[in-house]
């Protein structure tokens, strides 16, 4: 996970380490002077503020009483306490921020910043022949156990994450493989790590820092850690997990050195999303994160108390009995109380029934008007994938006609604008609007155009009637497929993509000239370029949402594609020059003709779930468009279950917009065990939204995501994490370079330049960055919506109360 966090709800995991911004939590769906080509920009990034602040109600310390226990929902019990095991998860990246070592924590400007609790000192001291860095801990840092922490630790960590022992268990060692040996300083409380190459991101290692007790062998790596921790050095230690009750207490850290934790305890309960409002308006819980419906109910019953309405006289303004009129409630009566006893009988049951839902709402109600609603963005975005393995989508047009048919601001703002949150559309796949690398490089795909994007499709040999007209017979009598042409078209690709990667990346003054010239030679297109898309917004019956048959394209509804021949030769000459300018070649990228096992799709109409795409009659065939006899469809995969309704709200969006451009959609709901492990993982999908996390260190956590997949000796493809199948060396090369260098605006410049490559191959298309809506208590402090930042945990209380002549007094 990265510093940011690992998933949540739709949200991926990053595999690198598992520091959290933020803990969102696992995938059910976790979290940095530019060219021309990065993206334009101007001013100093790195003093732009996030695009929404924190909202967590900071208190001095001495406001914040002494004492107490908060209850903090959670998705589950954690399957592990180990963060560096592939099934750590949100709760796990929580219980690990509050008891062990966090040598470098996140900021609300998502900046790592040295922990003062447990370091004095930390620095490069070395960088010939070798990069050293040299650790000075704080001299009263101990485990729990009384023993100090040093380089057995260090030591210990760095061994099991290496990746030279196979026996531990790790889904994670990005950055451990680069150090070389690991020593004692001048004394205990200095350690030294030598690294066998330069690695910029070295802050985000030993973060969390295990004990020995859990690194020392893989018995305890592998099974020792999944229950209990031997030893813990936080401001809380770990009391128990009650698998029972779903319950993982935290105690206060009696040899805690640092300030001390204001809480006495600290108990995150497992409580589902779709139960929380419930789970809050019982009084069970003091601090979670809710959906949007949730927030609403509170604003109600804070609007409610404010206007001196106490929850049963809400329950008849807005809840079970507002429906009931003076005459219904008569008739009822009448009813209730007449002759007819089997009727009286039937009446009076439902109005017992309904007085008991009135008295539930009024209580939940009077309950729920005792807290408030913190929001901010949370450290991650929600992202457009487009598969670019087979299909109509391995063509790099068809997936920029996609992008370019996308119109991002419309998405982010149903999704963010209803809750007061900012909806401006992320501008970088690798950073945050705050953080010190973020800039927006959109520009090297293009803003919403849909005759440009009408065009990309033409000029790929979509058009309209193409799914009647089949491929031209070849000469020697074999018919030309699409699979000769699609061979041809990756071959000429990676042909241009290494005549860039030999060119390399030339001065940025260069850059721009060239970008500058491609622009001019595009200046007869029609150049308005950008996407967008998606986020958490109002729930909604999952069942309402409208299947996708996307119309024939034609004269009728102005769909019809353009492509008269002039305009075509045009805009193929501008693409040409862009994507030459942009140095990532016409292809995809992503492989080079090898075979790849490809789960089976089934025949076309053997099977239909809801949402799929009504079969194309003769008639309109000849309208939609098509290739080679085939129509352009595209498989739109969705999560099913409770809290995804947003995910679907947007994806109905999506299937309009392409709609517009000729692009049909079929859209299928699956289970939310099923989505990411059977769909997107498996790479069975055409099109999905699903979210990743940001994070402090993008040119070690991103990497994977946007690798080039490399085809394995059985004819699979190795992705690691780039779901998308969608990269170029390239964009490889300047993620390496990026962290192989010391210089920190120079890894910077790198990261916005592989930014913008991502961009160009249009395989992700990020949306906007999720809201963060967190419900807590109206007395509780420093803990709410936390934005980029990272919490700290000592801090979290409730505020002390006033006495009666305005002097506070302790809780």
């Amino acid at each position: 996970m990265s510093q940011f966090g690992a998933p949540r709800g739709r949200t991926c995991s990053r595999s690198p380490r598992s520091r959290t911004l933020r803990s969102v939590a696992t995938l059910t769906s976790a979290v940095l002077a530019v060219t021309v080509l990065a993206g334009c920009s101007s001013g100093d990034e790195a003093d732009e503020a996030p695009a929404a602040a924190q909202d967590n109600a900071p208190a001095a310390r001495d406001k914040v009483a002494d004492g107490g226990t908060l209850r903090w929902a959670v998705d589950a019990l954690p399957t592990t306490l180990n963060s560096f095991q592939a099934d750590a998860d949100g709760t796990t990246a929580r219980i690990a921020g509050a008891v062990l070592p966090s040598l470098y924590t996140i900021d609300e400007r998502g900046r790592p910043r040295l922990n003062p609790d447990y370091l004095e000192s930390a620095q490069v001291v070395e960088t010939e022949p070798k990069q050293v860095v040299l650790y000075k801990l704080h001299q009263q840092a101990v485990w729990s156990d009384g023993r100090e922490i040093g380089a057995p630790d260090f030591v210990a960590q760095w061994r099991a994450l290496s990746g030279r022992d196979t026996a531990y268990w790790t889904a994670r060692n990005a950055g451990y493989e680069r150090i070389e040996k690991i020593e004692k300083g001048r004394n205990d409380l200095e350690v030294r790590v030598t690294f066998s190459k330069p690695y910029a991101d070295w802050q985000s290692l030993f973060t969390p820092l295990y004990p020995k007790q859990v690194m020392g062998s893989p018995n305890s790596f592998n099974d020792g850690a999944r229950t209990t921790l031997k030893a813990t050095a936080g401001p809380f230690l770990l009391k128990s997990i009650d698998r029972k009750s779903g319950d993982v207490t935290l105690a206060r850290n009696p040899r805690w050195w640092g300030q001390s934790a204001k809480l006495d305890s600290l108990v995150l309960k497992a409580v589902p999303r779709a139960d929380r409002a419930e789970s809050l308006a019982a009084g069970k819980l003091d601090l979670a994160e809710i959906d949007r419906t949730t927030a609403e109910r509170i604003a109600l019953a804070l609007r409610d108390a404010r206007a001196g309405r106490n929850g049963a006289q809400a329950a008849l303004a807005h809840g079970p009995g507002s429906a009931i009129t003076s005459s219904k409630a008569l008739k009822s009566w009448a009813l209730a109380y007449g002759s007819d006893e089997e009727k009286a009988e039937e009446v009076q049951a439902a109005r017992e029934k309904n007085q008991t839902a009135v008295a539930r709402y009024a209580n939940e109600q009077d309950t729920l008007a005792g807290f408030v609603v913190r929001k901010s963005l949370e450290p991650a975005y929600t992202q457009l994938s487009l598969n670019g393995e087979s299909g109509a989508l391995a063509d790099e047009r068809v997936r920029r006609a996609v992008a370019r048919a996308i119109n991002r601001q419309e998405l982010a703002e149903s999704v963010l604008k209803p809750l007061g949150l900012p909806a401006t559309p992320p501008g970088s796949h690798l950073a945050l609007a705050g953080q010190a690398a973020y800039a927006d490089s959109s520009d090297a795909l293009g803003d919403q155009d849909t005759s440009e994007a009408r065009a990309l499709l033409a000029d790929a040999g979509w058009v309209p009637g193409g799914a009647v007209r089949k491929p031209a017979a070849a000469k020697d009598g074999t018919e030309a497929g699409s699979e000769a042409d699609k061979k041809a078209k990756q071959a000429e690709g990676e042909k241009k993509e290494k005549a860039g990667d030999k060119a390399g990346d030339k001065a940025a003054t260069s850059d721009a000239a060239t970008a500058t010239d491609a622009k001019k030679k595009a200046t007869d297109t029609a150049s308005d370029e950008g996407l967008y898309v998606v986020g958490d917004d109002k729930p909604g019956d999952p069942r309402a949402l409208p299947a996708p048959v996307i119309g024939a394209a034609g004269p009728e509804n102005g769909t019809n594609v353009l492509a008269p021949a002039a305009a075509a030769a045009r805009q193929r000459a501008a693409l040409l020059a862009r994507a030459e300018a942009l140095d990532t070649g016409t292809g995809s990228g992503a492989r080079a003709g090898v075979p790849v096992a490809k789960p089976d799709r089934g025949v076309a109409g053997a099977y239909a779930p809801r949402g799929t795409a009504a079969p194309v009659t003769a008639p309109e065939a000849s309208k939609v468009l098509g290739k080679d006899g085939k129509a352009l469809s595209l498989r739109f995969v969705l999560p099913s279950g409770p809290g995804s309704e947003s995910l679907r709200a947007v994806g109905d969006r999506i299937v309009r917009m392409l709609d517009a451009v000729g692009i049909r959609t079929q859209v299928t709901t699956v289970s939310d065990d099923s989505f990411f492990k059977d769909h997107i993982a498996a790479g069975d999908y055409d099109l999905a939204l699903y979210s990743w996390p940001a994070s402090a260190f993008p040119a070690t956590d991103a990497r994977p995501i946007f690798a080039k997949p490399e085809p394995a000796s059985d004819g699979s493809l190795l992705v690691e994490q780039n779901y998308s199948r969608v990269g170029t060396d390239r964009i490889d090369q300047l993620f390496d370079q990026a962290a192989g260098t010391l210089d920190e605006e120079e890894a910077r410049e790198l990261v916005r330049q592989a930014d913008a490559r991502i961009w160009a191959a249009a395989g992700s298309i990020p949306l906007y960055q999720r809201p963060q809506l967190v419900a807590a208590k109206a007395e509780i402090v420093n803990a709410g919506a936390w934005g980029l930042a990272a919490p700290r945990y000592q801090d979290i209380g409730f505020k002390k109360p006033e006495s009666s002549n305005g002097a506070e007094r302790n809780r």
